[in-house]
């Protein structure tokens, strides 16, 4: 006699329905990519997600870390001319090229005066030395490429490796979208299977709990994980440098390229790589005006000002304050009727100073939440006239809307509620990679990946591989990587045996 055990810690659907089926042909096929997407992109994502969490922090942390150099025991009374400042600061580092300098916000705060350092790339960053505005003498200074937020953030956006890293996180993340994509067609496909009662696998084993703990974080938070995934990638090489581009021939950027027919005119996203000093993503690919050196005073000097004044804080090409050119202070005097909104508060100014005799000075506003406070000037280094004002009302529709998408990426638009959704975002993608990875290895037969079968019907694999197509236009390193990846299986992985049986 045969006893059978009714008792069952939970049901899960049948992931493969008879092969008579198509729409069981078309749930192989997507299982089988939503398999090996997940398997071979985990790694990379648990890495995004462990170091987006810890990065959404950034602020916080670095205020307490550096509050010995960030804030004065005593208020400044009245500031020095930031001039004087920035000289002070190079004297630490004679020789050094400033790059930019970051006024206080609040008599209790320092000045901010950012020297060039060694590294390059699209997270450079400099040396980083605190004036008393008060007294003009040095706090302290601060190896910015050095930091532990720099590191994180190096790993979170190219995994240290540069512009090969930089590509393979957005692969990573192009491929999540597709993850989701797939995975709410799973989930849906096997809800409807037992809406109509179809047969459920009665499974006593670890992997049902894995599997229901993965779906629901996948329904709970993957609105939210698409949200971010989508939302981080402007920062990325292909994909953010083509939306750029759209955002460019689409008029969300003004002035627009065509007016500078000159193909060497510098973009404002080139003037600094540094994440704490840098325009706006809309305006990185804003055209810098050059500022006009036929009027500069040949003396040398800006009338009312001395020798030293004229040629304060800088020592190299870049930053370096050209003859009868106006001291950081009166550029920035003469640029603050033209700031709109910039409350010390809830915003940051930041000047960037001019890059050799046509250089300017380039001016941004930095709010803490409201990226509409945002704002870019580029202010003529001679004659203090603003060449160029571009903020939110000259951001077009795309632009307004991936600037929204980074301050909430940031998890800086709406406070502590924004952080936590993005932190819960972040490990909402944890969990995913976990449970998925998890139910691989438990499921995996010995000396087999343990993938899904492949669909018998190709009608319907064609089907599922066309949709994959539009995916990868969308997506072009994904779908280049599709393209590889079926490759390798038509060439490779079918006509050898061996692995043939490993990948099934």
């Amino acid at each position: 006699m045969t006893s059978v055990e009714t008792r069952t810690e939970a049901t899960a659907p049948v992931p493969s329905p008879p092969p008579t089926s198509s729409a069981s042909q078309r749930y192989r096929v997507v299982w089988r990519w939503h398999f090996y997407a997940g398997l071979f992109v985990a790694p990379v994502l648990l890495v995004l997600a462990i170091t987006g969490s810890i990065y959404l922090f950034k602020e916080p942390f670095e205020e307490w870390r550096y509050q010995d150099v960030r804030t004065l025991a005593e208020p400044a009374a009245t500031a020095r001319p930031l001039s004087e400042q920035i000289t002070a600061a190079q004297q630490v580092r004679p020789g050094t090229p400033v790059m930019s300098v970051i006024p206080p916000t609040s008599p209790d705060r320092t000045t901010r005066v950012i020297l060039q350092g060694t590294d390059t790339g699209p997270f450079a960053q400099g040396i980083s030395v605190y004036v008393n505005p008060g007294t003009a003498q040095v706090v302290g200074e601060i190896d910015d490429a050095a930091t532990f937020m720099r590191v994180v953030r190096t790993i979170h956006g190219e995994l240290m490796s540069g512009t090969a890293g930089d590509r393979v996180v957005e692969i990573a993340a192009c491929w999540a979208l597709i993850l989701a994509a797939t995975g709410t067609y799973l989930w849906w496909g096997g809800r409807r299977k037992r809406i109509k009662g179809a047969p459920v696998r009665k499974v006593r084993n670890g992997r049902a709990k894995l599997r229901r703990l993965h779906v629901t974080a996948g329904i709970g938070g993957g609105a939210v994980v698409v949200f971010l995934v989508l939302s981080g990638l402007p920062w990325s090489g292909v994909w953010g440098d083509g939306l750029q581009r759209i955002e460019a021939g689409t008029g969300s950027t003004y002035p627009s390229a065509d007016d500078y027919p000159d193909t060497s005119t510098p973009l404002s996203g080139d003037l600094s790589a540094n994440p704490d000093a840098k325009v706006p993503w809309a305006a990185e690919r804003l055209p810098v005006p050059p500022s006009d050196n036929t009027s500069g005073n040949t003396s040398g000097n800006t009338p009312g000002t001395t020798s030293d004044d004229a040629h304060a804080g800088h020592g190299g090409a870049h930053g370096v304050l050209q003859p009868g050119a106006l001291p950081v202070e009166n550029a920035l005097a003469a640029a603050r009727p033209a700031i709109r909104r910039c409350p010390p508060a809830e915003c940051d100014v930041k000047v960037l100073l001019p890059d050799g005799p046509e250089g300017v000075y380039t001016i941004v506003t930095d709010p803490r939440r409201d990226p509409a406070d945002a704002q870019t000037l580029h202010v003529d280094q001679y004659s203090g006239k603003v060449l160029t004002s571009y903020g939110w009302d000259e951001y077009g529709v795309l632009a307004k809307a991936v600037e929204q998408g980074v301050a909430l990426h940031e998890g800086r638009r709406y406070g502590v509620v924004n952080l936590l959704v993005m932190l819960g975002a972040c490990l909402t993608i944890i969990t995913l990679v976990v449970t998925g990875t998890w139910m691989w290895w438990k499921r995996r037969p010995r000396g087999r990946a343990g993938a899904p079968a492949r669909a018998t019907d190709r009608r319907t694999a064609y089907g599922v591989m066309a949709i994959m197509a539009v995916l990868g236009l969308l997506f072009p390193l994904a779908g280049l990587t599709m393209i590889v990846v079926l490759l390798v299986d038509w060439l490779v992985l079918r006509r050898i045996p061996k692995l043939a049986r490993v990948f099934g």
